[in-house]
């Protein structure tokens, strides 16, 4: 008997660190949507290379040849991507050298450029992410967006006489308010009637697109503006930029990274957190332990609607500081990947967000330096969302041990629920 308990002691001692690090690695969650995003990228790159105009009148005379050019183009559009999102390696070296202040700030204007862009993903991936918690699948991000930006934009500009101190939370809570009246009527029907918030959520948005096209060109527009666009906000209730123009970099970023620290702090610490996620992941249990699905439902809509207001809301009073019918490039539906490739977790969300805006902000370089299509980028999310979607894919091919009991699985319920 004594001989038989030492045998795992000896098993285990025989284990390196490495190899101790390799195995926990591999059980982790992060490492199949980091491996998505790594072959999500090489395929772009050969999406790249296969769509060189080059590489096929090359071809006949030399295959080798033709791979090579190939290969260059996507080595060229990557460095593009990488200069328009991160900043020039030499042109921030040479700024650091000489010290002029200005230069500085334009070789770092990319980089700062990219968590800009990042900041309504934010938003918006939290708001899905929230969802997802709970059991519930917001696709109407989108939506609740346009209206927490109709709201925000118009106490922006017809509140006036306030100090900044009163009216930039005002402008701010009034987006939030928006957004989560747009996410309470969703939730309200779920829980009272059954309706699903796929749908609803889906009929919403296009009330929002709608509604925000009517009072565009009606109640909202600018007067003496032939053009569907919203007055100016005041500048008291502008988000603070902290450098000159043309540097966009404002305050909320840091109150998106707050943001998503609360959300974390209220589903992972607080009893309304717990209720959020034993109800996504169990609503009959939840129902048999006593707690009120019901309230939970509508709280958690309501909550999603109010983050995605947020990010509405910090387009109009940080980057444009109007509302023009196209302000958003599909964040609220980039948030539904973004909650994906975060694993639902506040902290992977920002990570994911962090992605795709620098991804967004290198694009447009891409295309002017390597003239490759932006849409390449669109095909890229849509690989790593593909490989994430399906982790038995990323699992083949990397030959990973697949989990026995995966903890971070999400349950939202599905159309009969």
């Amino acid at each position: 008997m004594a001989k038989k308990d030492t045998q795992p002691q000896s098993s285990s001692k025989k284990k390196t660190a490495f190899g101790i690090f390799l195995e926990e690695l591999t059980r982790g969650s992060l490492l199949v949507p980091i491996l998505a995003i790594v072959t999500g990228l090489l395929l772009g790159g050969l999406i790249v290379g296969l769509t060189t105009e080059q590489v096929y009148t090359t071809w006949s005379e030399s295959p080798l040849e033709a791979i090579g050019i190939g290969v260059n183009a996507a080595l060229r559009s990557y460095g593009a991507l990488f200069n328009g999102s991160i900043g020039n390696p030499e042109r921030i070296i040479d700024a650091l050298s000489s010290g002029e202040e200005a230069a500085i700030r334009r070789a770092f204007n990319p980089f700062l450029e990219s968590l800009t862009k990042s900041v309504p993903y934010i938003f918006a991936g939290l708001a899905v992410a929230l969802g997802f918690r709970a059991g519930l699948f917001n696709i109407g991000a989108e939506g609740q967006l346009f209206i927490g930006a109709i709201t925000s934009v118009y106490v922006g500009f017809a509140l006036t006489g306030l100090p900044a101190i009163i009216h930039l939370p005002l402008a701010l809570g009034a987006g939030a308010l928006g957004g989560a009246l747009w996410g309470f009527i969703p939730g309200w029907l779920k829980a009272k009637t059954g309706g699903h918030e796929v749908i609803n959520t889906i009929m919403m948005n296009y009330i929002a697109f709608r509604l925000s096209e009517y009072l565009l060109r009606g109640p909202l527009q600018r007067p003496g503006s032939t053009n569907p666009i919203s007055p100016f906000v005041e500048a008291s209730a502008q988000l603070p930029r902290f450098f000159d123009s043309p540097i966009r970099f404002h305050l909320g970023f840091f109150i998106a990274l707050a943001a998503a620290y609360g959300v974390y702090w209220l589903l992972f610490k607080t009893r309304i957190g717990f209720e959020l996620r034993t109800v996504g992941a169990n609503p009959k249990a939840a129902r048999y332990a006593g707690m009120n699905i019901v309230w939970v439902t509508v709280l958690a809509m309501s909550l999603s609607g109010a983050l995605a207001g947020m990010a509405g809301a910090n387009e109009v009073l940080g980057v444009n500081y109007n509302l023009a019918p196209a302000f958003s490039s599909g964040y609220g539906f980039d948030s539904i990947a973004l909650a994906l490739i975060g694993k639902s977790h506040p902290l992977g969300v920002v990570l994911a967000a962090l992605l795709f805006g620098t991804l967004r902000n290198g694009a447009l370089q891409m295309q002017i330096a390597a003239n490759v299509p932006v849409d390449i980028i669109s095909v890229m999310q849509a690989l790593i969302l593909a490989f994430i979607a399906a982790p038995a894919i990323i699992r083949t091919i990397y030959r990973l041990r697949t989990p026995e009991d995966d903890d971070d699985q999400l349950h939202v319920r599905g159309w009969g629920g």
